[in-house]
């Protein structure tokens, strides 16, 4: 989805926090291997215009109007970003342009939960082909919360 909204697919050198809300997040299997010892703060947030798919051990966001999908705004120390930028883009399956993506990193607007500041980061959203799928056969996670999916 390109041009207005809370996503957009400008992908430029900008060195943004990241919204992560499955593995990633404190507690998940993912957190200590990526994120420990690489951040600067990460803190409660929520993206709007997704909704969250239960995957095979992990979650999808699809963009869909009116779905909220919760998480944690991760901003990482200046001395580890562009490492953990190309180690979160090879764990999610993205290389820019390539088809065959499982995922794609786009820019979007995430609300803090502390002060309900809107915050421009990283997120990684399902490729088209896979949204499309999800859509037709997926299973929704309806709370938008990979730790509360029960």
């Amino acid at each position: 989805m390109s041009g207005t909204g809370v996503c957009g697919e400008r992908i430029v050198s900008v060195r943004l926090p990241f919204f992560v809300y499955g593995t990633l997040r404190p507690g998940e299997v993912n957190h200590d291997h990526f994120l420990r010892g690489r951040t600067g703060s990460e803190e409660r947030g929520r993206l709007d215009g997704v909704v969250l798919y239960d995957g095979p051990g992990y979650p999808y966001a699809v963009q869909e109007p009116g779905g909220t999908v919760h998480g944690e705004l991760v901003t990482a120390h200046p001395e580890a970003y562009d490492g953990l930028l190309v180690a979160l883009d090879r764990l999610e399956d993205y290389a820019p342009g390539d088809p065959q993506n499982l995922y794609e990193r786009i820019e979007c607007d995430v609300v803090r939960d502390t002060d309900g500041v809107s915050v421009r980061a990283w997120v990684y959203v399902a490729a088209p082909a896979v949204a499309a799928e999800l859509r037709a056969r997926g299973k929704l996670i309806g709370s938008g919360d990979w730790l509360v999916r029960g």
